[in-house]
């Protein structure tokens, strides 16, 4: 049997924990504990946001 893979976050819910990253005072690896998700994965959704508004990642 294949390994099983965990369907895909929906971009709602991506969206809105980028959100978090940017309007609270928390750390990423914090909001990423809060809602249950790796911290390199939330990390990823950061820096793929920033890429598709049009703002460097330094």
């Amino acid at each position: 049997m294949g390994a099983r893979t965990r369907a895909p976050y929906p971009p709602a819910f991506r969206a809105e924990a980028v959100q978090l990253v940017h309007a609270n005072g928390r750390s990423l690896s914090q909001v990423a504990k809060d809602l249950g998700v790796h911290h390199e994965t939330l990390r990823g959704w950061v820096k793929q946001m920033a890429i598709d508004g049009g703002r460097a990642m330094g």
